[in-house]
């Protein structure tokens, strides 16, 4: 990955959110499991809608996806991974 666009990957993410976290690899947004937490990472809005038996359904650049703990899928053109999942928080990672 080029310097730019390094520059530009890590500029996009979270508009200062304290869910979000970006760095040089991509975003990682931490959902609380209750409520309806909407976040702008890398330029989309991405959403929890919800949890069941370890995998998440995600709402991200408007296409809804199912992912599993530890698995990855695309979504909007962004890799999409759930990389934790508790009684409180879903860990989700979206990369470009």
């Amino acid at each position: 990955m080029s310097v730019l666009a390094a520059l530009v990957l890590v500029a996009g993410c979270g508009g200062g959110s304290s869910n979000v976290d970006c760095g040089l690899d991509g975003c990682t947004v931490t959902f609380p499991r209750s409520g309806d937490a909407v976040v702008s990472v890398l330029g989309v809005d991405a959403r929890l809608v919800g949890v069941q038996d370890g995998t998440a359904q995600l709402e991200v650049a408007g296409q809804q996806i199912t992912v599993p703990v530890g698995g990855e899928t695309q979504a909007g053109g962004f890799t999409v991974g759930v990389e934790r999942v508790t009684d409180t928080e879903v860990i989700v990672r979206v990369r470009a």
